[in-house]
């Protein structure tokens, strides 16, 4: 005598294999993992690599009025180019990096700084030393606001009868 299919899909009589009841044992069954699906909602910034969080700008070299002060004499001039010839500062993959100059220590020097971003403590040391400072006016992007809509109010106007 032959062996009668009772469920759907094969060889083991009954459920075939798929249990009881339920979602688990209807055609189509593909639950998808709870873990996934709240990935999915997760604002995405995309392009950005593993730290998505760190700024894209680069941080400028630091670099104490007491450093300047040991490795420049009077009325020297003080950049970025003149710092990484005395070794002060190291080139990033061949780039001259930008400069900050904070006013750590005393200046008894006259120096005449350009083209590095400084603090307004070593820009007045610097300056009461006799100096000369031509700082760089920091990139301040600002977004653009979005004008408001005015309020209207809605008129009420009555049908006549």
């Amino acid at each position: 005598m032959k062996r009668t299919t009772v469920a759907r899909g094969g060889k083991r009589g009954k459920t075939s294999g798929r249990g009881g009841k339920g979602q688990s044992a209807r055609a189509g069954n593909k639950r998808r993992p709870e873990w996934r699906d709240i990935i999915k909602r997760i604002p995405k910034l995309r392009g950005r690599g593993k730290s998505s969080h760190k700024t894209i700008q680069t941080k400028p070299t630091i670099v104490n009025l007491a450093i300047l002060v040991g490795a420049f004499k009077a009325n020297e001039s003080v950049t970025p180019v003149t710092l990484t010839e005395k070794g002060i500062i190291s080139t990033w993959s061949g780039n001259i990096p930008d400069v900050k100059i904070l006013g750590d220590g005393e200046c008894a020097v006259a120096l005449k700084v350009s083209g590095c971003y400084i603090s307004e403590s070593a820009q007045q040391k610097i300056e009461k030393a006799g100096g000369t400072v031509t700082a760089i006016v920091p990139k301040v992007i600002k977004s653009p606001k979005k004008a408001k809509k005015p309020k209207v109010k809605a008129k009420v106007v009555a049908k006549k009868a």
